[in-house]
């Protein structure tokens, strides 16, 4: 009996990158190699069409990528520099993707069981006395609003944002961010419906500033 015959292979369609992406993937590169740093200038737009090859749509829809990713940033009409996303810009862009994966809040709570510890073992030990008087100013306005019966997230909030400032980790400081914009709101609509959710706070809060 003779074989059947063979199966003709298959493939997927090569899939053609944007002239404008790809423009803004190689600058975005130099950036990230360093050879472009922060404050540098853009080559201008004609440079652009020169270097590339290509039109000046193209350079402007490149441009606009790269504003877009806080890579670059426009000081004038005609100058643009090289930029660094702030914290807020990676946490919007992380926290984007957070939702979009339709994170949990059982998982937001266990990646904060993971940093804040460890944040506040680094904080411990590289704490001045200037941060350290902050820590302390938030714990008595938080045991003064307990005592009120306020409203204590936002005080809350802010404690852990000092100790991850203290830690002096920006990898951990920038991860943890964006999961505690997420956490915190969401934790907001819980806890004033567990009475015992301030004053387990408070210790929490007293502890850690010991």
């Amino acid at each position: 009996r003779s074989s059947p015959p063979a199966m003709p292979p298959s493939f997927e369609k090569i899939r053609k990158i944007p002239a404008y992406r790809a423009l803004a993937e190689a600058v975005a590169e130099q950036i990230l190699d360093g050879r472009l740093r922060e404050g540098d200038p853009v080559p201008t737009e004609a440079r652009l069409c020169e270097m590339f090859g290509v039109n000046r749509s193209t350079v402007r829809e490149g441009i606009r990528a790269l504003e877009e990713a806080n890579l670059i940033r426009r000081e004038s009409a005609r100058r643009l520099v090289v930029s660094r996303p702030s914290s807020q810009d990676v946490a919007q862009q992380f926290g984007r993707a957070l939702v979009l994966h339709e994170i949990t809040f059982a998982e937001l709570w266990e990646s904060m069981l993971v940093l804040e510890p460890v944040m506040a073992r680094l904080a411990a030990g590289r704490s001045t006395p200037e941060l350290a008087a902050r820590l302390e100013d938030n714990l008595r306005r938080t045991e003064d609003a307990v005592a009120r019966s306020a409203p204590i997230v936002e005080l809350d909030i802010e404690f852990h944002g000092l100790i991850a400032e203290m830690s002096g980790n920006r990898a951990l400081g920038l991860a943890r961010d964006p999961i505690s914009r997420l956490f915190y709101p969401a934790a907001q609509r819980v806890n004033p419906k567990l009475p015992i959710a301030a004053p387990r706070v408070i210790g929490a809060h007293r502890a850690i500033v010991r």
